[in-house]
């Protein structure tokens, strides 16, 4: 579905699925569908080996199929410590990620997208080993899956590579519910793996009864998302829509939008708390330690409390992802015994930091752009520094500075 979805945003589709076909995986065959489901068009990606396509069935599809005396994978990537027959009698032999690492090494694609799919594929088993509590260097694949699983790896990191976005948004994961079938038995969703490796990524149930995200997907977001939330202000080029097989209540279906942003924005968190019984020194202390571990801002505004008490309310910035963290050393480090969180918008200049040569002296120099303005301001310690050496004030060495920046 991911496949699908960005194939859409691409102009030369058929380029990309003779790619796939060409790549070098043995008995993969790729194709692309138009296909609609609850009246939306979208694409549908084939992935066959051998002629047969795997398919995915939650518990409740199972048994309305229990005429089939043989368990479906609920995704292709699972750890097995032996052989077994498949219910239509082949013999399934298994592939361990050294195998991964020297298919992939001899895939038709550049070195980047090589070094994509090994890394989701980490993703994948560094979570089977945690799931069955054994080494990465016991986690096996099945052939079969192994061929499927790779060609819809390798065709996503093949697209991002031909998209190459600056950067990489998404929504809060719809894991599902209920329960899947796979080789070990009946697990609950979202299974094992795919919960390892969603850690720190938002996600939410629902509903809907079946597996929506799978170990392979969650591996894909997981290493190519840089943020996860509210859709971003954006104004969209392109829409892609990736069709899935099974039916649900909802439309079954992953949207990729391709846009430009009309300046910067992104989230964060404000974490927010009021204190009456904090010395100056234990607060600028705390202030500090924030800082130190990745705040983006950390300020305090004098306040009247209760019973008129003169005291402060401390305010911090940070990365959505971040706020637990922040939490537990703002408990740690201040007297409250409560914090007020909420998630803002905000919107930011795109931002670069540049060296300029000022007499032999480097001085850093920060510019920010966007929304239509342009600004530029050099490091106070570098310019404090210059003004000490050279004997001149701040304001005549960054006086120097500008007419430096008018030059070039």
């Amino acid at each position: 579905m991911l496949t699908a979805a960005l194939l859409e945003l691409v102009p030369d589709r058929k380029a990309f699925i003779d790619k796939m076909n060409s790549l070098g995986l043995r008995g993969v065959e790729v194709s692309v569908q138009r296909a609609e489901e609850m009246g939306i068009s979208g694409s549908r990606i084939s992935v066959k080996v051998g002629g047969e396509e795997e398919q995915s069935l939650d518990v409740h599809e199972h048994d309305r199929h229990h005429e089939h005396d043989h368990h479906h994978e609920h995704d292709h990537h699972h750890e097995h410590d032996h052989h077994h027959e498949h219910g239509h009698g082949h013999h399934h032999s298994h592939t361990s990620m050294k195998e991964i690492e020297d298919i992939v090494a001899g895939l038709a694609v550049p070195e980047r997208v090589r070094e994509d799919v090994i890394a989701v594929y980490k993703l994948i088993a560094e979570a089977e080993s945690h799931a069955h509590s054994r080494p990465v260097s016991e986690i096996h694949f099945h052939e079969v899956g192994t061929m499927d699983a790779l060609a819809d790896v390798t065709g996503v990191c093949l697209l991002m590579d031909m998209i190459s976005p600056d950067k990489v948004c998404a929504s809060a994961v719809h894991v599902g519910s209920g329960h899947v079938r796979c080789a070990h038995g009946v697990l609950p969703v979202p299974a094992p793996a795919t919960a390892h490796i969603l850690k720190d990524v938002p996600i939410y149930g629902g509903s809907i009864e079946g597996e929506l995200c799978t170990p392979t997907g969650a591996a894909l977001l997981k290493h190519f998302v840089s943020s996860f939330g509210e859709m971003p202000q954006m104004r969209t080029k392109a829409v892609g829509i990736g069709l899935g097989r099974k039916s649900f209540p909802r439309l079954n279906a992953v949207r990729a939008f391709l846009g430009e942003e009309d300046g910067v924005t992104d989230s964060v968190a404000e974490l927010v708390c009021d204190l009456d019984d904090m010395s100056a020194e234990d607060l600028a202390f705390a202030a500090q330690e924030l800082m130190d571990i990745g705040a983006l801002e950390v300020f305090s505004v004098p306040a009247c409390m209760k019973k008129g008490r003169a005291g402060t309310v401390l305010t911090v910035l940070c990365k959505p992802e971040d706020r637990r963290r922040m939490a537990e050393l703002i408990f740690l480090h201040t007297s409250t015994i409560g914090i007020r969180e909420r998630i803002c918008q905000r919107y930011v200049l795109e931002r670069q930091e540049e060296t300029v040569e000022l007499e032999g002296r480097s001085i850093r120099v920060k510019r920010s752009f966007g929304y239509g303005v342009s600004r530029t301001k050099a490091e106070y310690e570098d310019v404090a520094a210059a003004a000490r050496e050279m004997g001149l004030s701040v304001q005549q060495v960054r006086e120097l500075i500008g007419r430096l920046d008018k030059e070039n």
